[in-house]
């Protein structure tokens, strides 16, 4: 569907060069919702723009649909740029305009008849539950309203992928979820592909079937969400996926693990029973759980009791409860 090859690209500013991407090479297939991650001034957003040439890398190129875009011209990169819909952090709505003349507005500008853009439109409106709000105006809608009007705005020319830059960043996390929602419901329903530039893992884990990370310009991760985040590699994704980076001072133990939930009931409480197990105590130093449709999602990291035995005891019970086990070196100082 999408394929990213070795692209660079590099920006002068004055007399200096900045790279903002570094021989970044990606494969997105059709129907993927694709987060791509990374700190502020990662990347990301330059990577997306490339996506459908609003950037135009220095090096490497952009493959939609067995199209090199390279190779296309001005006219025919607006072409396929109706079919490769993007949604903003800001919304970009026009605020002259009313709700319904706001999805109305890409459909005018490719010459739909008034008539056909209009019923579109409220086609649209009623799949991101807005059908009354179809005359309002942007200032009279909350920050999740304008997001949903942006989307359907999105869809009235039947894209078939949907680029979101920061789509949720200045959402609350009660919308940021209603929005992510929507998205994965449109994924599901139309078989659009997704591309979500976000710097939050959470964003990544609610909604991503793949992930990429990037730093400093650079790919330093990808794969499925469900691996990288049970056991992810690089620097990068270990600080994104449980803040690895950070030390933890003045602690007695240094033996600490990471432990990922993915399988197991909510109703079990299986941190309580290894306590009792093992006839010991352990620290949790940081926990991020929810609870999915009865099952218990998320990861912890444990600091161990010092006596090695009783340690190997406890990784050994973990184990047997089905729960990815991973010891971090250097965790705490």
């Amino acid at each position: 569907m999408i394929r990213i090859a070795g692209v660079s690209k590099t920006f002068s500013v004055k007399d200096n060069k900045v790279e903002a991407l570094k021989n970044v090479s990606l494969d997105i297939a059709k129907g993927d919702i694709y987060g791509i991650i990374g700190m502020s001034g990662a990347g990301k957003s330059t990577l997306v723009r490339c996506l459908n040439f609003l950037e135009r890398p220095t090096e490497g190129t952009v493959y939609v649909e067995g199209q090199d875009l390279s190779t296309l011209d001005a006219k025919q990169l607006r072409q396929l740029r109706k079919h490769v819909a993007m949604i903003f952090q800001n919304f970009n709505l026009l605020m002259q305009r009313t709700v319904l003349d706001n999805v109305c507005f890409p459909m005018e500008i490719a010459g739909v008849d008034k008539k056909t853009a209009r019923e579109k439109a409220r086609e649209f409106l009623k799949v991101v539950e807005l059908s009354d709000k179809e005359k309002a105006y942007p200032a009279q809608l909350s920050g999740g309203q304008k997001q949903r009007v942006a989307i359907a705005r999105a869809l009235a020319m039947n894209p078939t992928i949907l680029l979101c830059d920061e789509a949720t960043s200045a959402l609350d996390p009660t919308t940021t979820k209603s929005i992510l929602a929507l998205l994965k419901d449109i994924n599901e329903k139309y078989g659009i592909t997704i591309v979500i530039i976000t710097h939050s893992m959470e964003v990544v884990q609610e909604i991503c079937t793949h992930v990429a990370i990037i730093d400093a310009g650079e790919l330093a991760e990808n794969g499925t969400v469900a691996d990288v985040f049970a056991s992810p590699k690089s620097r990068a994704a270990k600080k994104l996926v449980f803040q690895g980076d950070q030390k933890v001072a003045i602690m007695k133990s240094r033996r600490c693990i990471r432990i990922v939930f993915t399988k197991n009931s909510s109703f079990e409480p299986v941190i309580a029973n290894m306590v009792l197990e093992c006839r010991a105590s352990v620290n949790i130093l940081m926990a991020d759980t929810q609870d999915i449709g009865g099952i218990a999602t998320g990861q912890m990291i444990l600091q161990l009791p010092e006596e090695n035995q009783t340690a190997d005891k406890m990784i050994a019970y973990l184990r047997e409860k089905n729960l990815t086990v991973e010891e971090l070196k250097d965790y705490v100082e």
